[in-house]
């Protein structure tokens, strides 16, 4: 295969994740709850970021603080609070194109590459403003780096894992999963002393780094009391990528790519082994975990998923290979490869609508302007939910947030301080109308005195009269008896 030829197969998963991600990157100016903390967050001068985050969010600190760099050079709306991720995942696909290519040959990393950035769990991570893409490149390229230091048993090569791993971690702490991946991947190809002692330094530096971040965020776990692992869907969907993952292995186990030649090993570098313990043990892990505490949510291990892609592609190759040897099958493997891709454009649609999130900030906000009247209260049950107007608060549709003591920024906080209970009933008995923005389900996880005061004036004093549900959120305008 010539140089050019090559390179144009090494740059083709970057650039088709690159024109995916910028495709409906404004998602008609869509912005979902996540995403509206990050641009409340970034927006934030760098002292109050700071004291926030003693109280809330750390995991994402250096993320808010990089978006925060971002806003500052460029002011760009949602555009600019999402294209570091499709960028970020276009470094991401690269790395995997190069991790298949040299574990598998370069017609598996183009294919696994590929596969990854036609993902749609990756497609619409691509368009998030959130950390976890750049957590997946992150992860990614300290895989890219592990291989290269056992190929080549340079020091540069350790220290680079380790700056690497250290920042995946800081953008998320789970990321220290994946160098638990990396150790079995070591143990599996029985390592030289010398190479696990690199590892080991290099972990040691990532815990020491990333430390101070978990000590911090240990003291802010309310923030997922939400979290309910599910076994029809967490679980289930855990186990439909780790067979997929063992499916694909079972291809490269009959010799899918030769894998990089490395002396001092007892074994070949081979896809399997790399990309294997990726897939299984963080998202494994993080479950097992959750059955003490519940923290498993799949975008906190997206990064396993490059595994899954490293892994199609050597399997894609080997059973092209085999097709090649037939030609009859050639013309029906086409058609298959065509009828998968085909399937793909619904799914890329779907994620481009502004009806693909759940939790739609703005489309909230509207309602709540749509429904409300200049000059009417509004209250947030429970008092979380004020993340849904975090960019357009009550205020300046010229309404009142009739419950908050202090703003977020002021307050140091993520969705502000409120009055005390009593002070909001008072507040709420001399009003007319009302209008109430609520998530049921976020109220029996976040109980409080201020929110159980809303809702015995509402019972009390007050008729619902019409309302509206978007996706998660309900909006609904109560008045008085007889004044709907």
């Amino acid at each position: 295969m010539s140089g050019r030829r090559h390179r144009l197969l090494l740059l083709l998963p970057a650039v088709t994740a690159t024109l995916l991600g910028l495709w409906g990157l404004g998602r008609q100016g869509s912005m979902w709850q996540d995403e509206a903390v990050t641009y409340d967050m970034a927006h934030r001068s760098p002292d109050v970021l700071w004291a926030t985050l003693g109280g809330a969010d750390a995991v994402h600190g250096l993320y808010y603080l990089f978006m925060h760099a971002v806003f500052a050079c460029w002011e760009g709306g949602v555009i600019a609070l999402r294209l570091p991720s499709v960028l970020a995942m276009a470094l991401a696909a690269w790395g995997v194109g190069l991790l298949g290519r040299w574990l598998a040959g370069p017609m598996a990393g183009a294919m696994a590459g590929l596969i990854f950035a036609l993902w749609p769990t990756v497609q619409r991570y691509t368009q998030e403003g959130r950390s976890y893409a750049l957590v997946t490149a992150a992860v990614v390229w300290a895989t890219v780096c592990l291989v290269q230091a056992l190929a080549s048993s340079r020091r540069r090569w350790w220290v680079a894992y380790g700056l690497l791993s250290a920042t995946a971690c800081l953008l998320h702490e789970f990321a220290v999963l994946a160098l638990v991946a990396h150790g079995v991947t070591l143990a599996w190809l029985k390592a030289l002393r010398l190479m696990v002692r690199g590892w080991a330094i290099a972990c040691g530096g990532v815990l020491v780094i990333v430390a101070p971040v978990v000590w911090v965020s240990l003291g802010q776990t309310g923030q997922v009391a939400w979290i309910d692992v599910s076994l029809a869907g967490d679980v289930t969907g855990y186990l439909l990528l780790a067979v997929v993952g063992l499916l694909c292995h079972m291809p490269v186990l009959r010799r899918a790519g030769t894998g990089r030649p490395l002396p001092q090993l007892t074994h070949r570098v081979t896809a399997d082994r790399v990309a294997l313990p990726l897939v299984v043990l963080p998202p494994g892990l993080l479950l097992l975990v959750s059955l003490v505490k519940p923290l498993y949510v799949d975008r906190y291990v997206l990064y396993s998923v490059a595994g899954v892609c490293v892994l199609a592609g050597a399997a894609c190759t080997r059973l092209w290979q085999s097709v090649r040897q037939r030609p009859g099958r050639v013309g029906l493997a086409a058609v298959a490869g065509l009828a998968a891709v085909t399937l793909l454009v619904p799914v890329g649609l779907d994620l481009r609508s502004a009806s693909s999130r759940s939790d739609d900030a703005t489309a909230v906000t509207a309602t709540v302007k749509d429904l409300g009247e200049p000059g009417n209260p509004v209250i947030f049950l429970p008092q979380s939910r004020r993340v849904w107007m975090l960019r357009t608060p009550p205020a300046s549709l010229g309404m009142t947030d009739l419950a908050l003591a202090q703003s977020p920024a002021t307050s140091h906080t993520l969705f502000g301080t409120e009055l005390p209970g009593d002070v909001i009933a008072r507040r709420m008995s001399g009003s007319e109308r009302v209008v109430v923005v609520r998530d049921r389900d976020r109220e029996t996880h976040e109980p409080s005195d201020q929110d159980r005061a809303k809702r015995a004036v509402l019972v009390s004093e007050f008729t619902p009269c019409h309302g509206r549900t978007v996706g998660s959120a309900r909006v609904t305008v109560y008045a008085r008896a007889g004044s709907c």
